[in-house]
């Protein structure tokens, strides 16, 4: 081999030392998918390596589909579903879609989407702050259902965050700017809400630890029917039986030598464990959460060079991945 040659191979193994180091992992890890905002989407393995990575703008929402592809956002407006070579195989702009787009010389109405699901039929969920409403369209970007949200506190950008539709038919919305989780039914009839409450705390301003309020990020219903909700600026996750009491939560400072900041999305693992994603934390604090239901850290992800402070969407892919 000549001299060229194996400088070259030298570099490539560094350079997945480097790789693999930029992560700092506690406990047995998860193949995974990591988006930050603003920078990219990607595939992480157990071991904290990027097998996969896509450029993006803004996100707060994705997922990946039956047929290994992904479904996510590129920004706040579109929606594209990629295959593993990165070809954009379904797109959908909410920006000038279905009534959003400038028509008659007038500007489009404001829109950002920061919910979407690929549904068991085949069609899309679309969740629309701003024009408050969810969208069910065909491989087409045509409508198929229309159903119109409840918001008290309307705001382009923070109407809604995560919502799902359930195996009913049902409706989960968290609705970030009302602090409110809503279920709907299959008609839009608001038919279960919880509104985060502040207790003795003052809200406060800001993003990380040392902000404060009820803007919840997330919400799923896991299968004993109660909810679990991604608290947001609550710096919480709470889960709530159907009469609204908690049964269950982590707040701030609930794990040793972990604070959490923006609450974002959770998942309930098959093994009973919740995923949490801890966004804005600042570098002393892991992104990314495995908590144990007696509240014991099982395993925790931190990469701030490859994801920095504003990761919103992680989610386990491996075999323990559950409802989310």
């Amino acid at each position: 081999m000549s001299l060229k040659s194996c400088l070259w191979v030298f570099v490539a193994g560094l350079m997945c030392v480097l790789t693999a180091q930029a992560a700092d992992i506690t406990g047995k890890g998860h193949r995974m998918i990591a988006g930050q905002d603003g920078k990219q989407l990607a595939i992480v393995s157990a071991e904290g390596e990027i097998e996969w990575a896509m450029p993006i703008g803004a996100i707060h929402d994705a997922h990946l589909l039956a047929n290994g592809n992904i479904l996510m956002q590129t920004n706040y407006q579109k929606i594209v579903e990629v295959d593993k070579e990165k070809k954009i195989v379904w797109s959908y702009d909410a920006s000038k879609m279905n009534g959003n787009g400038p028509e008659e010389g007038k500007k489009g109405r404001p829109v950002e989407v920061h919910a979407i699901q690929r549904l068991a039929d085949g069609n899309t969920m679309i969740v629309e702050s701003g024009p408050s409403r969810i969208l069910e369209v065909d491989k087409d970007g045509k409508i198929v259902k229309e159903i119109k949200l409840t918001v008290k506190n309307h705001s382009t950008h923070s109407d809604t965050r995560n919502a799902r539709k359930l195996d009913n038919g049902h409706y989960l919305v968290a609705h970030e700017s009302d602090g409110t989780v809503r279920e709907y039914d299959a008609e839009g009839k608001v038919i279960w809400e919880y509104e985060i409450a502040l207790g003795d705390n003052k809200a406060a301003g800001g993003h990380g630890t040392e902000a404060f309020g009820n803007h919840c990020y997330s919400a799923i219903r896991l299968p004993n029917g109660n909810t679990l909700i991604g608290g947001g600026n609550n710096h919480s996750v709470l889960e709530v039986n159907p009469a609204k009491e908690i049964v269950w939560s982590i707040t701030q400072n609930d794990l040793p030598g972990i604070q959490l900041a923006w609450v974002t999305q959770v998942q309930a693992l098959k093994n009973g464990n919740i995923i949490v994603g801890n966004c804005h934390a600042g570098d002393k604090n892991p992104q990314i959460i495995e908590v144990s239901r007696d509240k014991k850290v099982v395993w925790s992800f931190k990469d701030f060079k490859n994801f920095g402070n504003s990761l919103p969407v992680s989610f386990v892919i491996d075999s323990e991945g559950s409802v989310r």
